[in-house]
């Protein structure tokens, strides 16, 4: 029996006058499913997860919860990138209050409260006021806060905002151990490189628009002309007075036109040169070619990186609004 989705959007439209903020997104999340909802600033991500939650209605389109039952605000959690906190409050006050507004006992509200503090290493802090806080120690508050109650779907828009590297770990984890709970994770992050690390699947979106959907694979696979793989070489040019005929980036587009590539470093202290293959690219001729001139260090191929499907996918012209 297939399960049915906790959440299946369908083809939403917002639109603020004439800007057409949202135009015709739709997907679905699963229980035990990190979805990353990607794209620049302007693109639509946060007015669709307003939507969502019923904060503002859809123009067109729908948003089923469950297949169809009415939405219980109690059983999500929801991070607004917006900070929410009252800040004469006490920390540990904030965050019981936080429970007890998704439906929790005042009691089990501070007992988990207190539980969460501890693990958020802010046990010490719990009866000072939240404004002394910094800005990241308020950012895992806030998160804590819509996630305490233990959530079937938690909402997350820019859980990472004001974390230094060790706090954005702790989040990691935390966020991974919501999935494995069987919560179903709606995350909005402009951190590609933890997005990549933590998502089951990606919905890219510019303009409104959605333009890449799946797991990364499959992105990789969906990208136009099919380049999935970076080429990584490291050169170092080869001793003596003849200089090298033209740099290695140029040499590798005359044999392979419209490759991708992009070399750094110069002659004196060596070169780094990347290029997206396609797959199955012959790297014979590649470093053949590379090597009648340079010394090569050093060769290494990886996937294409979520970053680098991105910028490909997401380009800068599309954050230009979309008017009706």
């Amino acid at each position: 029996m297939t399960q049915r989705p906790i959440l299946s959007v369908r083809e939403i439209r917002k639109s603020f006058g004439e800007l057409r903020a949202v135009d015709g997104v739709s997907f679905d999340l699963d229980r035990g499913e990190i979805l990353g909802f990607l794209g620049p600033n302007g693109a639509g991500k946060t007015t669709s997860l307003r939507m969502i939650l019923e904060i503002t209605r859809p123009d067109a389109g729908t948003v089923s919860w469950e297949g169809g039952a009415a939405l219980d605000r109690r059983r999500i959690g929801y991070l607004p990138e917006e900070r929410g906190l009252f800040e004469d409050a006490t920390v540990e006050r904030m965050l019981a209050y936080l429970g007890t507004l998704r439906g929790m006992s005042d009691g089990d509200a501070m007992t988990t409260a207190r539980r969460w503090l501890e693990r958020l290493g802010l046990s010490d802090r719990a009866r000072t006021k939240v404004g002394t806080l910094s800005k990241g120690n308020q950012q895992k508050l806030q998160f804590a806060g819509a996630i305490l109650h233990r959530p079937d779907l938690a909402v997350l828009d820019e859980p990472f905002s004001g974390l230094d590297p060790i706090n954005q770990e702790l989040v990691i984890t935390l966020i991974r151990e919501l999935r494995d709970q069987g919560t179903a994770v709606l995350l909005s992050a402009h951190q590609l490189d933890l997005a990549e690390r933590l998502c089951d699947r990606f919905h890219l979106m510019a303009r409104g628009r959605g333009v890449l959907q799946g797991s990364l694979e499959r992105i990789r696979d969906d990208m136009a002309g099919g380049a999935r793989e970076v080429l990584q070489i490291e050169l170092r040019a080869n001793p003596g007075p003849a200089a090298p005929d033209g740099a290695p980036d140029e040499r590798l587009r005359a044999m392979m036109p419209g490759v991708e590539c992009r070399v750094e470093g110069s002659g004196d202290h060596g070169f780094r040169l990347e290029a997206s293959l396609p797959p199955g690219s012959d790297l014979g001729p590649i470093l053949r070619t590379l090597g009648a001139s340079y010394a090569i260090v050093r060769v290494h191929m990886r996937p294409l990186s979520l970053h680098e499907i991105y910028l490909r996918a997401v380009p800068a012209a599309s954050e230009e609004p979309v008017h009706v």
